[in-house]
């Protein structure tokens, strides 16, 4: 079973209303060439919930060795401050990510990511490296989390092997572009070329106790655009969104975090539940609407979530 973290963890069974405390909050998740340690520099002070130092997509391949480098002095002499220090590495089977890995987990890193995750093997690799490097440090046991990147047809079609494969696995996160390259569709805004995709991680997210982090938003000028479709994640149960630019940061980490009014509302029916609850009643009604069990979960989401968020 894997670990409970993050906002989709916060009952550890269907009649639990008790929070996890040990939430990790990740509504915005940047990406940073590995290769820059200026970037690097910046991204520490930018406010992001992970700040994800890459050496996939972002790195050309003439500059894997660099940025290996660059990301192990950055993660032993920056202070990120409260920002997640996550690293990208290659993928299973390039041939680049055992160096990957090799050169840069003395830095300790908070998590590790996957990307182009399409089986149950790739995550036992990457969890018995981790636990090689925990165990030779002397670091506590399952520390370092992992996440993993679904961003193939085979990833999407294996995703119940994939988020079940180790409980050091904390998250599964979308990527839209590779698959619709992936499949042959062709990317569009309204994004219904790979809704089916989208649903299907955040629903096995939620089965295996895992967060579900969404897709990139590539136009990092469209402020609104950025808005609208983290809104529509948050929807549909993710947790967070995928940031390719620091313009990015700020309307994903509102987005994802609960305003004034949705707390509001949530206290109302978690109270309201206590008091009916305490008169052995059931579902009742508030405010014209009938509330029962799952309205009663959902609000205490939105509370988690916004304690997480420091908003309590």
């Amino acid at each position: 079973m894997a670990i409970l973290t993050g906002y989709d963890a916060i009952f550890t069974n269907s009649n639990s209303l008790t929070p996890n405390p040990t939430m990790r909050v990740r509504r915005s998740l940047l990406f940073v060439p590995g290769d820059s340690r200026r970037k690097i520099e910046k991204a520490a002070t930018l406010g992001a919930d992970v700040v994800c130092l890459d050496m996939e997509d972002g790195v050309a391949l003439s500059q894997k060795a660099a940025a290996r480098e660059s990301i192990r002095q950055a993660l032993q002499s920056i202070n990120f401050g409260r920002s997640e220090r996550m690293i990208r590495i290659n993928p299973y089977g390039s041939g680049l990510e055992t160096e990957d890995l090799r050169l840069t987990i003395s830095g300790r890193p908070d998590s590790v990511l996957l990307p182009k995750v399409e089986s149950a093997e790739a995550l036992h690799w990457l969890d018995a490296q981790l636990t090689a490097a925990e165990q030779a440090n002397g670091w506590p046991a399952g520390g370092i989390e992992m996440l993993a990147l679904v961003e193939t047809a085979r990833g999407i079609v294996n995703l119940k092997e994939i988020a079940s494969a180790t409980p050091r696995l904390t998250a599964l996160i979308f990527g839209a572009e590779d698959l619709a390259s992936d499949i042959g569709a062709v990317r569009t805004p309204e994004a219904w070329e790979v809704f089916y995709a989208r649903s299907a991680v955040v629903t096995h997210a939620a089965a295996f106790g895992l967060q579900a982090i969404d897709m990139v938003f590539v136009d990092f000028n469209d402020t609104e655009g950025l808005l609208r479709e983290c809104r529509q994640g948050m929807q549909m149960g993710y947790s967070g969104k995928q940031l390719i630019h620091p313009n990015q940061i700020a309307p994903a980490n509102e987005a994802f975090t609960p305003d004034d009014a949705a707390i509001a509302r949530a206290r109302r029916i978690v109270e309201a539940f206590e008091q009916h609850q305490a008169t052995g009643v059931g579902a009742f009604a508030l405010d014209g609407k009938m509330v029962d069990m799952p309205v009663v979960k959902a609000a205490q989401q939105v509370l988690a979530k916004a304690r997480a968020a420091g908003r309590s």
